[in-house]
């Protein structure tokens, strides 16, 4: 299921199997499509041709809208939005924790209402493993507590403690799931999470008896959620040396450019962000020589590409010039475009950390691009 190729310092070089899409290379940007489409107008076929590996789904959405059940008798999420690539489902636990209002966190699970309708919910860690066995995921994560950051010791360790509970029983369900006769992708994985806070000592222990119960791969959990970019990076370095080392390394909802190249040194292996298409909606782009702000009235003549070092389908094709028009015009295409553009270059991103290490010189890569990806133009 994972291979471990080579290692340069901490920085990991590998190859992750699964049911869907043969072979994926590691490190790996997963492209997300939190409600089965990217948003900004872009398809699976698209991902395609900015040569997206995996590509991330939501639990939470999909299960409230259009319904885990509908995407079963479609067959499945790999062919209800037309993707033959491997998928990776959260598991709806994030979500949980920051757009239900009026939650209510029990041993059992969490009571909470749709933010879509305000109709009452309950998930908990078997009802999130029966919805991702519905949409058939390549990886379904495991169902946990997210706490907000800065968090209370005390109630950090009860959530670790709840959350170790929580994996267990998303274990055995996901076993039983899997063993089905009609179940729709038997060899279906699973993730558990790494939560603790900000609290090193909470990190550790929750990563070592998470680690017994012997899933397929490990995530961390519950960063890049306003703590201090050195704090997340601190808890990288607390949580690595206790994260088996024959299984994937999943650092959730990260981050920057620089954020991949820093925790790829500290032996990530594989990384989602809603920044590239987000903020591509809004007009800033990332490119090798750092970002653009499109908007800037300096691109208003500029007949040059976003990038004149990118070969995405967007630089080989228009013109700064033409881009900022589209988006001072209030075209819907210039909100597809842009995120094109920026899942091209996140999916080349990871493709020349890995050229990197396959060349024995990571560290030099990294030198060269952590700080310089931050700058603007």
């Amino acid at each position: 299921m994972f291979k471990l190729l080579k290692t340069e310092g901490r920085a990991r070089r590998g190859q992750f199997s699964c049911a869907h899409g043969g072979v994926v290379q590691t490190p790996v940007f997963m492209n997300v499509g939190t409600q089965a489409a990217i948003k900004g107008g872009v398809d699976a076929f698209d991902l395609r041709e900015v040569h997206c590996q995996i590509e991330l789904s939501n639990t939470y959405h999909l299960h409230l809208r259009p319904g885990d059940k509908l995407i079963r008798q479609m067959g499945g999420l790999h062919k209800f939005m037309n993707w033959e690539g491997p998928i990776l489902t959260d598991s709806g636990g994030f979500q949980v924790f920051s757009l239900a209002p009026l939650r209510r966190i029990k041993e059992e699970g969490v009571y909470f209402s749709s933010h879509i309708d305000g109709r009452k919910i309950f998930m908990g860690p078997e009802e999130s493993m029966r919805i991702q066995s519905n949409l058939g995921s390549d990886v379904a994560m495991a169902f946990d507590e997210c706490v907000e950051n800065p968090a209370i010791y005390e109630y950090a360790k009860a959530s670790c403690e709840r959350t170790l509970r929580w994996l267990e029983r998303c274990k055995r369900e996901h076993d039983r799931l899997n063993a089905l006769p009609d179940t729709i992708n038997p060899g279906q994985l699973l993730f558990g999470i790494n939560q603790g806070a900000t609290f090193e000592d909470l990190r550790i222990w929750h990563m070592d008896e998470i680690a017994k119960l012997d899933c397929d791969g490990y995530a961390i959990g519950g960063l890049a959620v306003g703590e201090p970019t050195q704090v997340m990076y601190d808890i990288i370095d607390a949580v690595e040396p206790h994260m088996p080392k024959d299984k994937p390394r999943y650092l959730m909802g990260v981050g920057t450019p620089s954020n991949i190249i820093e925790a790829v040194a500290r032996g990530v292996d594989f990384f989602d962000c809603v920044m590239p298409s987000r903020n591509g909606r809004h007009g800033k782009l990332f490119t090798w020589e750092g970002t653009v702000n499109i908007l800037n009235a300096k691109y208003a003549m500029d007949e040059r590409p976003i990038s004149e070092s990118c070969g995405c389908p967007v630089c080989r094709r228009f013109s700064r010039a033409y881009l900022r028009h589209l988006f001072k015009a209030e075209e819907t295409l210039a909100l597809r475009l842009a995120v094109l553009h920026n899942l091209y270059f996140y999916n080349e991103l990871t493709a020349k950390i890995r050229q990197a290490l396959d060349e024995g010189r990571f560290e030099v890569f990294r030198s060269e691009y952590s700080e310089k990806l931050a700058e603007r133009v």
